[in-house]
């Protein structure tokens, strides 16, 4: 059985993306959680990571690094990764690079913290145009696609991908409407999203610049986490 390691998961929205995508789609494996440490966790994850970075799935003596590597894997094992239509799938492709390699001012600036409500104490031009093109984005999969998901009727890996934004969305108060809120409200409503999300509210561990991070982004409104 695949092993997925992964960090926090009120924090680690790049491990966030392949759990999801595997418990959404019925693939088992098992969960291996080594928390972030204070400071680099660098020499804690390359025991089992070569980058020393969180998600990782080992398969026997095959190592994949890399949400989106392991995505890819999963995909040439497991019907139903990315979307059947060939469009569909495309637009999930290029949807998927864009969200892993772009979008730098809300990975900076809201950074995951799913357990709090923060009211931001200011919106950059940079910040606002990153949500605007993910609201681009997320109207034309729906718009193209059919819905209820961004690749079509399906959940797919489009959707894993962005699933730690809808949890951005919710921690710092970014509006929505329409289709987009009900995109989104689906999202949270996802079984495994719902796991994800009550397990990263358990959580005791309180990692020293992950709540800096938020500290700065904004006021703090709430915070319903576990007390430490």
């Amino acid at each position: 059985m695949y092993q997925l390691y992964i960090a926090n998961k009120n924090y680690s929205s790049w491990s966030l993306r392949p759990w999801l995508l595997a418990k959404a789609l019925d693939i088992g494996f098992e969960e291996r959680l080594v928390p972030f440490e204070d400071g680099s966790s660098f020499e804690a994850f390359r025991h089992f990571s070569p980058t020393g970075k969180v998600p990782c799935l080992v398969d026997g003596d095959i190592t994949v690094w890399d949400s989106l590597a392991i995505t890819e894997y999963l995909a040439e094992r497991h019907s139903g990764v990315w979307p059947a239509d060939a469009r569909a799938r495309a637009f999930a492709r290029s949807a998927c690079s864009e969200m892993h390699s772009g979008f730098s001012a809300l990975r900076n600036l809201c950074g995951m913290n799913c357990g709090i409500r923060v009211k931001l104490f200011a919106m950059p031009a940079a910040l606002e145009a990153d949500i605007a093109r993910i609201k681009a984005l997320w109207q034309q999969g729906l718009d193209s696609f059919g819905g209820p998901y961004l690749g079509g009727s399906a959940f797919s890996a489009v959707d894993a991908f962005f699933a730690p934004v809808v949890f951005r969305f919710q921690t710092y108060g970014i509006a929505l409407s329409g289709p987009l809120a009900d995109y989104a409200a689906r999202m949270l409503a996802l079984p495994a999203m719902e796991q994800w999300y009550q397990a990263a509210l358990a959580e005791t561990w309180r990692e020293p610049s992950h709540e800096a991070e938020a500290k700065a982004a904004g006021h703090w409104l709430e915070d319903k986490r576990a007390c430490r």
